[in-house]
Parts: structure tokens; C-alpha cells; sequence
């Protein structure tokens, strides 16, 4: 049985490039969501500081990951994300969810 796997990436922008990142990000949601392994594909941003955007990413098991990845919208994000943003993305398993 697979497990869903959580991806938070912690993107903090570059010098004047927060408009653009968060332009970038808003568009992936449509297609990121229409994907079918897509349970999860939500945008945040800091309080404190509004440079910082977080994607909070749920996916039924790695192969839908690996189908994400694969993607027009995906490959054309990361064509470009590190001239918006320094980027964090962390991968995660499941210990206890409801």
C-alpha cells in the first residue's frame, strides 16, 4: 500500500521579484490541481514577511510526485524558480494523519 507524500517548499524571493514569483506560483494551481494524483496544491505567504511564500503540496504516493514533476507547468516553474527565489522544498512521509 502507498502512503501520500507532503511537500512544503519555503520560497523566499529575490531582491523585487515577489510579484513575479507569486505570479508564477498562482499560475500552477489550475493545472497542479487538475492533476490526478493532486490531493493538495495551496499557496501561503508570511505575516511577517510578505517575500516568503510557502506551497503546501499533498500527492497520493510518489508516482503522482513523479507525474507532477513531469508536467509542462512543473518543468516551466523550475526553469525559473531559482532567478525568483531561493527555494527549500522538503519531501515527507506520513507518521500519523487523520
Amino acid at each position: 500500500m502507498s502512503n501520500p507524500i507532503k511537500i512544503v517548499a519555503i520560497l523566499t524571493a529575490r531582491p523585487g521579484k515577489t510579484d513575479e514569483l507569486k505570479a508564477l506560483l498562482t499560475g500552477m494551481i489550475g493545472p497542479s490541481r487538475a492533476e490526478p494524483g493532486n490531493m493538495r496544491w495551496d499557496i501561503w505567504q508570511d505575516q511577517a514577511n510578505a517575500d516568503i511564500l510557502i506551497l503546501d503540496e499533498l500527492y497520493a504516493d510518489n508516482a503522482a510526485v513523479a507525474a507532477h514533476r513531469e508536467t509542462p507547468h512543473f518543468r516551466d516553474y523550475f526553469a525559473v524558480i531559482n532567478d525568483l527565489a531561493e527555494r527549500r522544498a522538503l519531501v515527507l512521509d506520513p507518521v500519523q494523519i487523520a
